[in-house]
């Protein structure tokens, strides 16, 4: 009688060790980790310009123009043009003497052999002439890499956006670069519809 008691506890005890393990393999399936139904994180490429980004007025002193540029980015001189930069983006103002207005045919002869030179790896895209809120412009786009981060070592490869405003003898050129694949349409408006000739 004694044996049978204690098989029938010993029984008992391993068939509640085997309903507990199955209870909790199955409570640990059944919710308490991540949803697949959670939203993914937002991932933008590298180079965006947020879209909160806040601009303010800019203009050289001596006047003769005003463009509204990035609040918050470094600025240098860098010869006679003045570089405002983030990352591996920039804004690039730039005003010379220039006789004659330019033209998409003498941008293309012209000044693009010129920035072929300068620059690395470029392939030159579309020349255009476009409107914008201050007046028209030539537009150029081209790809070319960035010069290499002073830290890294790294360089990139840049979509460019080159804006020839012309007035009374005087160009301002306008030249905006961002990592390719990066969204900057709207902050690249921004600032090219912001350009004005000081009266």
């Amino acid at each position: 009688m004694r044996r049978t008691l204690s098989a029938v506890l010993t029984g008992l005890v391993i068939l509640t060790g085997a309903v507990a393990c199955s209870s909790n393999g199955s409570s640990s399936n059944s919710g308490s980790g991540p949803s697949s139904s959670a939203p993914a994180p937002e991932v933008n490429p590298a180079g965006d310009i947020p879209d909160n980004q806040v601009y303010v007025d800019w203009s050289p002193a001596d006047g003769g123009y005003r463009v509204k540029v990035p609040e918050g980015w470094a600025r240098q001189a860098s010869g006679a043009a003045t570089v405002f930069s983030d990352k591996f983006n920039s804004v690039r103002i730039e005003r010379s003497p220039a006789a004659q207005a330019p033209t998409v045919d003498s941008v293309r002869s012209a000044d693009l052999p010129a920035v072929e030179r300068s620059g690395t790896n470029v392939t030159v895209g579309k020349v255009s002439t476009v409107s914008r809120q201050g007046g028209s412009a030539v537009l150029a786009t081209y790809q070319a890499d960035s010069a290499a981060d002073g830290v890294t070592g790294k360089s990139v490869r840049q979509d460019v956006e080159r804006y020839v405003f012309w007035q009374k003898g005087e160009q301002v050129v306008l030249t905006l670069s961002g990592a390719v694949g990066a969204d900057n349409v709207d902050p690249w408006r921004t600032v090219t519809d912001s350009f004005r000739w000081s009266q």
